[in-house]
């Protein structure tokens, strides 16, 4: 039985140098087989016509190159368009294309489901499949700039959709990467944002990284008991030590660390919650965003009504805190913030999620 054959869409240009040369092809080629994939969106080798026949035969006799397949494309009134996408096993995973926010945004999943089970996240209520790879992560990417026509334009991306990216690290940083490269789409790191729960191993990883995204905690909440009721991994991962961490996380200059705050009607959006969060994020380079609860069938919260929401905003921009309310995106196809789910999850109990975080 022949080995498997080398995955293009798993690799970056050095690995891709190298596998090259293992098969006596020049090295150059790697560069030309790049921009093919990630600047013209290419997703098979017989299209990258300035390679000889003779070399495409022989790539195609050593390498694949696997990218997600479009199943659904869904299109919201005000624009946004989510995307059903399926892998080569036939799992799906959920994609959303968000325009002008005022930059064109995509927003991806890093992994099949979810592990951290938060109340109030659809995705959370797949549980965890499996993590996605790195070519699966970067591929969301090559096809939603093929379908909207964005592969020579400027966009951000966000890694807000389905999963924990710091749960899937080495995936995700690597994604990163070949999204960086020059030989391809070139994504600048201050046009991308990794939204976390705070893994702390994760967090203090992420800290070293020479290639570093912009950083959102999801915080959602001002104390231990009701964050943990709220997202889980608080357990093991408590406020205090999440935002001592974030206190020591190096910014470059002009960043602060954005912290995400799902607004839940009577639960966690009173007066005292606002002041306990200035009191919180106090000596932290931060700005907050705040997220009016998308509610769908199954999540036991409200949505809470616009004077609480600008009451809250106001007590923390009196506290000289800077804050937005976001705006959302895509309700009408259950494409905004915490509405991203597919068939084929498999629902841990509390105690395997918890389990499946990092030691």
């Amino acid at each position: 039985m022949s080995p498997p054959r080398t995955d293009l869409a798993e690799l970056e240009v050095g690995e891709l140098e190298g596998a090259l040369d293992a098969q006596e092809v020049e090295r150059f080629h790697a560069r030309q087989i790049y921009r093919w994939i990630y600047k013209r969106g290419v997703t098979e080798v017989d299209r990258m016509t300035d390679l000889s026949r003779t070399l495409r035969e022989a790539i195609k006799a050593e390498f694949v190159l696997s990218t997600p397949r479009v199943v659904a494309d869904d299109r919201s009134v005000d624009g946004t368009r989510k995307f059903a996408l399926e892998l080569a096993d036939l799992r799906r995973i959920e994609a959303v294309f968000i325009p002008d926010t005022p930059s064109m945004t995509f927003c991806i999943s890093t992994q099949v489901g979810c592990a951290m089970a938060c109340g109030f996240c659809l995705t959370g209520k797949m549980g965890l499949v499996r993590n996605l790879t790195a070519g699966e992560i970067a591929g969301q990417v090559r096809v939603l700039a093929a379908a909207t026509g964005m592969l020579d334009h400027p966009f951000h991306i966000v890694l807000m959709g389905m999963g924990e990216p710091l749960h899937n690290y080495d995936s995700t940083m690597k994604a990163l990467r070949i999204l960086h490269s020059e030989r391809g789409l070139a994504v600048s790191p201050r046009r991308v944002t990794l939204s976390t729960v705070g893994i702390i191993p994760g967090l203090e990883r992420l800290a070293r990284e020479p290639l570093m995204p912009n950083l959102a905690i999801s915080l959602h909440a001002t104390t231990d008991a009701q964050r943990t009721a709220l997202v889980p991994p608080n357990r093991k991962y408590p406020l205090a030590d999440i935002l001592e961490v974030c206190r020591r996380f190096p910014l470059k200059t002009r960043r602060r660390i954005t912290f995400e705050y799902v607004l839940l009607d009577e639960v966690n959006d009173t007066p005292e919650d606002a002041r306990r969060l200035g009191r919180l994020l106090n000596g932290i380079k931060s700005k907050v965003n705040l997220i009016p609860l998308n509610p769908a069938p199954g999540i036991p919260y409200d949505r809470p009504s616009d004077e609480r929401v600008d009451r809250f905003a106001q007590i923390l921009a009196d506290r000289h805190i800077t804050v937005s309310v976001r705006k959302s995106r895509g309700r009408d196809i259950r494409a905004a913030c915490g509405q991203l789910i597919v068939e084929g999850g498999t629902k841990a109990s509390a105690a395997q999620q918890m389990a499946l975080l990092m030691p």
